[in-house]
């Protein structure tokens, strides 16, 4: 099948899904496509994996018994392929037949799957929720019917869906009001990728892995370096892990690091912040070399979850700040990229507290400012990218802005964010970090970058906020007092101006007696 018929047959299958009583929302349809993708890819995976086995005389014992299994099912509900035009058979079962299992035995149990690994990510897609299914078993059929005729073996095929999925996930986080669960900016998750640079051999880690973005390009980043069977080895079973509370988006996330090309993604479903991670505790021996990550914020946690960190706080964005300094690796050069809201750089108490601990524990390395937009349409929250790692406090921060176009004051769903705007930040980075390894000169900062020291840093109560002095000094401020005098001369402009139409008032009123 070429490229452009597969396109065009996906897009059809979304036009079916949403066409459909159940599936009318653009989160409906594209989670009923997911998990019919996900069934149709496991099945042939599984396929491979046992063939693999048989060809090393091992004994390979699958995920999905025999009866749930895609290629098993969905030829009970299609009929047989036979001859050269792939015409279908009789099916086996009528609509009701094909609604009652669907709905009565395949997905109740998916849900309840259990004893390794991979059924445990299986069941944490599929349980706790109302999976989405067809009302109509015409559509249902329809859509069986293309996907059953993609060969995700094929890596043409894969290339082509796993672009058209991507597709879909953007177009989640444009539609839909609660897509910042499900998307970040690609231009933001490079940049932060690149910054951190994980390598093979490294664990990398996202506590919020909603659709998987960061896990994803990390994986993309590192395959470059893939030179042996070990090196496939180690980035396939032992490199990611996410974590992701709810059954969705841990749903999109899987398929799409499926698609990308990692097999058996560790993708965990379950609360991050349940975790107790206070000294002494003992439960969060699992640690990781890179996070990187887009936490939810905004939000608030109650009592009982804030016992689980050592500066309790309701706040979400903070309480996954003292988590992923809590995660990393003990050791030297164990780092983190995370994007938090502007005004936990600022903020004072809890978030104070916490930010002094980062600077005595870690090495913050750098604070990027983002510009307003930059999660346009679905949030207006300004955020910045917060960079550190064990290992001791240099004396300086590497601050930097990530400039607007001339002719925007934010960016929006129609101008959004992209890799160009990250050009400058991109090089300043680099010669700061070749500077830091000996290898150049100390680099002169831009308009948008500078440096701040870390003693300042303190002595304004861990202060974090970007100011950008050059530009201060550029732009020179007013005094305060004249300030007060402009504020004095409108008051007085103001007040003369009623005065007049109190009198054109009166007069008026005189007239008309």
């Amino acid at each position: 099948m070429s490229r452009e018929q597969l396109t065009n047959d996906i897009w059809r299958a979304c036009d079916i899904l949403r066409r459909d009583n159940n599936c009318g929302g653009v989160m409906e349809y594209v989670e009923h496509l997911s998990w019919l993708l996900f069934l149709k890819f496991l099945d042939g995976q599984e396929d491979a994996f046992e063939q693999e086995a048989k060809s090393a005389n091992r004994k390979y014992t699958r995920v999905i018994s025999r009866q749930y299994r895609w290629s098993n099912w969905v030829t009970k509900a299609l009929g047989k392929k036979g001859g050269k035009k792939g015409r279908r058979t009789i099916p086996a079962w009528d609509d009701h037949q094909l609604m009652e299992f669907v709905r009565g035995e395949l997905i109740p149990h998916l849900a309840s799957l259990s004893g390794s690994p991979e059924r445990e990510v299986i069941a944490g897609i599929f349980r706790d929720r109302n999976v989405i299914i067809c009302d109509s078993p015409d559509n249902l059929k329809d859509v069986l019917k293309i996907v059953d005729q993609i060969d995700l073996t094929n890596p043409d095929d894969i290339y082509t869906v796993s672009h058209i999925y991507e597709d879909l996930l953007k177009r989640l986080g444009s539609e839909n009001k609660m897509a910042g669960e499900f998307y970040t900016p690609r231009s933001v998750i490079r940049f932060m990728v690149e910054v951190i640079d994980p390598q093979i051999g490294e664990t990398v880690y996202d506590p919020a892995c909603g659709t998987c973005g960061f896990l994803l390009e990390a994986f993309l980043h590192t395959q470059k370096q893939e030179k042996t069977a070990k090196d496939r080895e180690i980035l396939q079973r032992h490199t990611f892990v996410g974590q992701e509370k709810k059954p969705l988006p841990a749903l999109l996330g899987t398929m799409n690091m499926v698609l990308h090309g990692v097999l058996v993604p560790d993708i965990r479903r379950r609360n991050t912040l349940a975790e107790d991670i206070r000294d002494g505790s003992g439960l969060f021996d699992e640690t990781f070399d890179v996070i990187l990550t887009n936490p939810p914020f905004g939000g608030k946690e109650n009592a009982r979850i804030q016992k689980n960190f050592p500066v309790k706080a309701n706040a979400t964005e903070l309480l996954f700040l003292q988590h992923v300094m809590k995660k990393l690796k003990p050791k030297q050069g164990a780092r983190c990229g995370i994007v938090v809201p502007e005004g936990t750089l600022f903020r004072g108490g809890a978030f104070a507290t916490v930010k002094k601990e980062l600077l005595h524990d870690f090495n913050l390395f750098m604070v990027v400012s983002l510009p307003p937009g930059t999660f346009a349409p679905y949030s207006d929250v300004k955020a910045a990218l917060l960079f550190f790692e064990r290992g001791e406090q240099q004396k300086e921060v590497l601050y930097q802005e990530i400039a607007l176009p001339d002719d925007l004051k934010k960016f929006s769903k129609v101008n959004s964010i992209s890799d160009e705007h990250f050009a400058e930040a991109r090089q300043v980075w680099q010669q700061m970090k070749d500077y830091h390894l000996g290898k150049a000169n100390r680099p002169t900062m831009t308009a948008n970058s500078w440096l701040e020291d870390v003693k300042g840093l303190v002595k304004n109560e861990y202060d974090f906020t970007a100011k950008n002095s050059i530009y201060l000094k550029k732009e020179k401020l007013p005094h305060p007092s004249e300030i007060t005098a402009i504020l004095l001369k409108d008051q007085r402009e103001l007040q003369i101006r009623l005065e007049r139409l109190h009198k054109m008032l009166n007069d008026r009123i005189k007239s008309d007696d």
